[in-house]
């Protein structure tokens, strides 16, 4: 059994190469905790591709169109984003309203600024980013205080 902390979590991810490591920040928020603690306790770089590649997450990467790749480099989202680049970019929204693929509103913990290197910040109570999406794309984005969500 896999325990985290941030220190140990962080000392793994830095004795990946250098290009392990970019593939992984472009992975890491679309991967669940557990893909993640199973990538990097895999024993090899060759290992850790071929677990990737079982959960098709470089075909994923490679379907998107070729702006939404740079963007999800550069850690910066642009209006024309696709919804699954948005996913990548910033993992999944604390909740979602609507269908993606017609007209949605999708809601982040976090800051515009910070969710590209963070991903959704589920511990960050103070800031919230609402983003619009219609036919599949970010039509915009928000950032604001963060209310909490009424259910029911």
């Amino acid at each position: 059994m896999l325990v985290w902390t941030g220190g140990a979590y962080d000392a793994t991810v830095q004795r990946l190469s250098l290009a392990e490591q970019a593939e992984f920040h472009t992975y890491q928020n679309v991967m669940t905790a557990a893909q993640v603690r199973t990538s990097l306790a895999q024993p090899s770089a060759a290992a850790r591709t071929a677990y990737l590649r079982q959960w098709g997450l470089g075909q994923r990467f490679a379907a998107l169109d070729p702006r939404d790749r740079d963007a999800l480099r550069s850690g910066v989202p642009h209006v024309g984003m696709s919804a699954d680049t948005l996913r990548f970019l910033w993992g999944e929204p604390e909740y979602t309203e609507g269908d993606a693929r017609r007209s949605a509103h999708w809601h982040y913990l976090g800051s515009s600024l910070t969710l590209a290197h963070t991903g959704n910040a589920y511990g960050n109570v103070s800031n919230r980013v609402d983003v619009y999406l219609g036919d599949g794309k970010v039509v915009g984005w928000v950032d604001g205080p963060h209310t909490p969500r009424r259910v029911g």
